[in-house]
């Protein structure tokens, strides 16, 4: 493997390796097994860490992987292009291979690392996603009322929300909306505005640096 000059394994995240090591233990093993199949059959895919569990890219998004409780998931960015059945696995778990509980879920390392070239041919050739390219624009969020009082009272905070991009103010907006405590909601509303004052974004831990 090739080392760069930061003395990091060149295309290699050490947020992947955590993300590993916390990972399940029944987890652990597929996701290493995942993750040799993609570089082995593209040495240039780079790492990266979004919306929380790994992703590869290649020219732009490749596939990505992710563990949970009793199961992990595998899926291409390009998937309705790549695989038969993509949206009837879907709709069974995250990913394109169903809820995968065991190496023995997914298909053959000389299968996968065929999906893995032909997903790198769709990003050499600039294909989009079918799925995202008639994707319709998501309508912004109203600012929740504690929300804004809260940004109100800190300058630095508003400053960052009003320079946010429209995903970001949503990633914090849904954040916030999502706990299922009054409690939960004023912690996260106080981790907002204390990140945000920092002029972080909402995923600010999982951005490469």
């Amino acid at each position: 493997m090739p080392i760069t000059k930061a003395g990091k394994t060149s295309g290699f995240d050490p947020r992947v390796d955590a993300y590993i090591a916390k990972s399940a233990d029944f987890a652990q093993p597929i996701l290493k097994h995942l993750r040799s199949i993609v570089h082995a059959a593209c040495p240039k895919v780079e790492e990266t860490i979004k919306w929380g569990f790994p992703h590869f890219n290649y020219k732009g998004m490749l596939c990505s992987m992710a563990a949970f409780k009793r199961h992990c998931a595998f899926g291409f960015w390009k998937a309705q292009l790549i695989l038969a059945n993509a949206d009837e696995k879907n709709a069974q778990a995250m990913g394109h291979f169903g809820r995968i509980v065991s190496i023995k879920d997914l298909p053959s390392k000389p299968q996968l690392a065929k999906y893995v070239k032909q997903a790198m041919q769709l990003n050499d050739a600039g294909v989009k996603s079918p799925t995202r390219a008639h994707r319709k624009p998501r309508k912004s969020l109203p600012v929740p009322d504690d929300l804004a009082a809260a940004l109100k009272r800190n300058k630095q905070a508003r400053t960052t929300f009003d320079n946010f991009s429209p995903s970001h103010r949503r990633d914090y907006i849904e954040w916030i909306g999502d706990a299922k405590t009054d409690e939960t909601r004023e912690r996260r509303l106080a981790t907002a505005i204390e990140w945000m004052s920092e002029g972080k974004s909402r995923n600010w831990k999982y951005m490469k640096r």
